[in-house]
C-alpha cells in the first residue's frame, strides 16, 4: 500500500469510435498497458464513454439532459463490462465507482469513500470512476471527467494524473506538441482550442484549467493520446504528450481536500494589500474585502478573487458573508483563518 496513486482519465472520443461505439481495440490496448504498471501503482482509471455506449438504445436520441442519464444507466454496464472482458486475461478485477459531487463536499463522505478505495486496492482491484449521471444534480454535475479525475488525484494524494485525449498533447500555434509546461497561465490556454469534441463534454481548456488545479497541488500532470503507440506507458516516461510540471512545497491532506473537493458556494473580491497578506499565509480580515459577488454562511467554502477577478484563492468562511458586509471597516473580524485558506 506504500505505492503512489496514479490517476488515469481516458475521453470519450479517445476510446469510441467515429459512430461513437465503444473502440474495443482501443480499450484492448489500455488494458495491456494498465497491466504492465499496475504492480508499480495503486490505480484509479476514471473513463467517460458511459453516454456514447447507451445512446444508441434511446430512440431519436437527440441528447436531452433525460436522454443523457438514461444513456449513461445504459451505458455504465456496458462499458463496465467491456473493461472487465479485456482485464480479464492479465487476472486484474475492477470495481465501478459512481461518483457525485457531495461525495467531495463533505469530508466525512470523501474519507469514506478515500477507505473504500484502499481496500481495493488492498484486494488487487482496480476502480473505474464516473459521474453518477443517473441522479446527480444539474446545479452539482462535475463539469467533465477532468474535474473528476483532478478531484480524486488531488483528494487522495497522487503522484500523477494522466490525462488521456484524442490529440497528442498540448499544441503550440505551428501544430506541434509541447513537450512541457513549467507553469499553466494565459499565454498557454491562448493556444488551447475552444472547441470540445462530438462526443464528450470538455476540451483542452478544461484540461489546462484542472492541470493547473494538480499541479498547483504538487502533482505532475500529463496530456497525451491514448490511441498513440504504447501511449500510456510513455506519458508516465514524459516520453509522450505534454507534461505539466508540479509546483514544489507540501500541502497538508486536508487542504488538498479543502482546494479541490469542496462546493464552492460564494466569492469575494479583495484589495491588493489583502491579496498580498493572503499570499504571505496570513488570514482574510473584512477590511481586505471590497465587494462581496456571491453570498455564503459560516463553514461555506468561497472564493477570493483580486481586483480583476483572477482567483487566487479558496477558503473555509469563519464568518457569514452577511455578518461581514455589515462589519466590512472592522478590522479585527476575521473572514477565514489562514489554516482554511488555500493559495491557488
Amino acid at each position: 500500500m506504500n505505492k503512489p496513486i496514479l490517476v488515469l482519465k481516458l475521453g470519450t472520443a479517445s476510446i469510441t469510435t467515429t459512430k461513437g461505439e465503444l473502440d474495443e481495440q482501443v480499450i484492448a490496448d489500455v488494458t495491456r498497458q494498465v497491466a504492465e504498471i499496475a504492480k508499480d501503482y495503486r490505480l484509479i482509471i476514471v473513463s467517460s464513454g458511459a453516454v456514447a455506449s447507451g445512446k444508441k438504445y434511446i430512440k431519436n436520441y437527440k441528447g436531452k439532459i433525460a436522454e443523457r442519464k438514461a444513456a449513461a444507466s445504459i451505458g455504465n454496464p456496458l462499458l463496465l463490462g467491456t473493461y472487465s472482458k479485456h482485464f480479464l486475461p492479465y487476472n486484474i478485477s475492477i470495481a465501478q465507482s459512481l461518483c457525485e459531487r457531495q461525495h467531495f463536499s463533505n469530508r466525512k463522505q470523501f474519507l469514506q469513500l478515500k477507505e473504500t478505495y484502499e481496500e481495493l486496492w488492498k484486494n488487487g482491484v482496480i476502480p473505474i470512476a464516473n459521474e453518477n449521471d443517473v441522479v446527480s444534480s444539474l446545479e452539482l454535475k462535475f463539469s467533465d471527467n477532468d474535474e473528476l479525475a483532478t478531484l480524486l488525484g488531488v483528494g487522495f494524494g497522487a503522484s500523477v494524473i494522466l490525462l488521456g485525449t484524442s490529440v497528442p498533447g498540448v499544441l503550440d500555434r505551428e501544430g506541434k506538441v509541447i513537450k512541457r509546461i513549467e507553469s499553466i497561465n494565459n499565454d498557454i490556454f491562448s493556444l488551447a482550442d475552444k472547441n470540445k469534441s462530438d462526443l464528450g463534454l470538455g476540451g483542452m481548456i478544461s484540461k489546462l484549467t484542472f492541470a493547473h488545479l494538480a499541479t498547483v497541488m504538487g502533482i505532475k500532470v500529463v496530456i497525451f493520446g491514448v490511441r498513440s503507440t504504447n501511449g500510456i506507458l510513455n506519458a508516465i516516461k514524459e516520453s509522450t504528450g505534454t507534461v505539466c510540471v508540479p509546483k514544489e512545497g507540501n500541502v497538508p491532506a486536508r487542504n488538498k481536500w479543502l482546494a479541490s473537493g469542496s462546493l464552492v458556494t460564494g466569492r469575494v473580491k479583495v484589495d491588493d494589500g489583502a491579496c498580498e497578506a493572503i499570499r504571505k499565509r496570513k488570514s482574510l480580515l473584512a477590511v481586505g474585502v471590497l465587494e462581496v459577488t456571491e453570498k455564503f454562511s459560516d463553514g461555506e467554502i468561497f472564493e477570493i478573487t483580486d481586483k480583476e477577478q483572477h482567483i487566487i484563492a479558496v477558503a473555509r468562511a469563519k464568518t457569514s458573508s452577511e455578518k461581514m458586509i455589515e462589519n466590512l471597516k472592522q478590522h479585527n473580524l476575521e473572514i477565514a483563518n489562514a489554516s482554511d485558506i488555500v493559495i491557488l
